[in-house]
């Protein structure tokens, strides 16, 4: 395996595990600050857009490029 082939790959699981601790990081802030399912709701979808926005300008670069 070269170090390309490694980077690619530990870049697509060091991504996977982030975003889903920035998930556990919202639902987290959301139970302590005991907002209801609406207030979750929220967080989850103007938080959640930050982190599709970025996956989806990394989609549009590669298809552009």
């Amino acid at each position: 395996m070269s170090e390309a082939e490694f980077a690619a790959i530990a870049l697509k699981v060091c991504l996977t595990v982030l975003i889903g601790f920035l998930f556990f990081i919202i639902w987290d802030l959301g139970r302590k600050a005991k907002v209801g399912k609406l207030g979750m709701f929220i967080l989850f979808l103007v938080l959640g857009l930050g982190i599709a926005g970025f996956l989806f300008k990394n989609v549009l670069v590669g298809w552009f490029a």
